[in-house]
């Protein structure tokens, strides 16, 4: 079956990710994407999950149990616009990774892609130098090569965002480090602060060397610099394709141990605006509800 477009969304077995393929399915009908191609023979959405059981079912779910996907009748099984369909992927898996971008090549061709959602992640309990290696090294680390793998995938005018969040602000940091994350034009300049990080906190001295004693927090800051970098990147060889970070808010998700305000839905709606909706050209900007503010 054709489709005129094509998404995926990583980490959506369930919470904020699984609302991203849900709302992505409402909204496309009405949405900057859909109306760009009169001719459109709808939308294919991957949702993507580490763990192929836990994925599929995720899908079922979708098809089979989603009371606004059936009342809106938003899949095509139903006459709507919408397919859903899962693949496997773990962003701390370089084969994975690359297990993706290939499927995705051999499945729409380079540069066919028009958004990927990125929003794998973990935030685990406690602090020290098992939780700051394992949180960079799917936060920070596996996100990073996500982008770069996943970026020429995207048509010339595709969009690539990056789920990151409010807690990587800087208000936290030394004025030298905030002013390092604020002025990296290197994604090796990012990725050497990450590593100081590691360091610092082997050597016990985060605090002193001006590090909040976070390491879910220090991996969306290098996850948001990221993110800008490789935006920047794309603007100065000419690039379209639009590269935003942002924050889904205080989400009611396992990761928050359900003590968040926002319902999933409404964390996807920031993610979601920014995969297929006009926003001006903007790229390299740290959104929340729907709009740009200051990181």
């Amino acid at each position: 079956m054709p489709y005129t477009h094509v998404g995926a969304v990583t980490g959506a077995n369930k919470g904020i990710g699984l609302a991203v393929v849900r709302q992505l399915a409402l909204q496309y009908p009405k949405s900057a994407l859909h109306k760009s191609d009169p001719e459109s023979q709808g939308l294919l959405i991957y949702l993507t999950a580490r763990d192929k059981s836990r994925g599929e079912a995720a899908v079922r779910s979708l098809y089979e149990e989603d009371a606004q996907l059936k009342k809106a009748k938003a899949l095509k099984k139903d006459g709507g616009w919408a397919d859903i369909k899962f693949h496997q992927l773990d962003i701390r898996d370089t084969m994975s990774i690359r297990g993706l971008a290939e499927y995705l090549r051999g499945e729409h061709g380079e540069g066919a892609v028009d958004f990927v959602v990125n929003n794998a992640g973990i935030a685990m309990d406690g602090f020290d130098n098992n939780v700051v290696k394992t949180t960079l090294e799917c936060n920070y680390y596996g996100s990073l090569e996500a982008t770069q793998d996943f970026l020429p995938l995207l048509k010339p005018n595709g969009r690539l965002i990056n789920v990151s969040s409010i807690v990587g602000k800087l208000n936290k940091y030394s004025e030298s480090i905030r002013s390092r994350f604020l002025n990296a034009r290197s994604v090796e300049e990012v990725t050497a602060l990450m590593e100081e990080f590691k360091a610092a906190v082997e050597a016990g001295k985060e605090k002193e060397q001006g590090w909040p004693s976070a390491a879910y927090a220090v991996s969306k800051a290098g996850m948001t610099a990221m993110t800008k970098v490789i935006a920047r990147e794309e603007q100065d060889r000419g690039g379209k394709r639009l590269i935003n970070a942002c924050c889904p808010g205080y989400v009611n998700t396992d990761m928050s141990k359900h003590r968040g305000s926002k319902t999933p839905d409404q964390g996807a709606q920031t993610p979601v605006m920014l995969a297929i909706e006009e926003i001006g050209g903007a790229s390299g900007e740290f959104w929340q509800n729907e709009r740009v503010i200051e990181w």
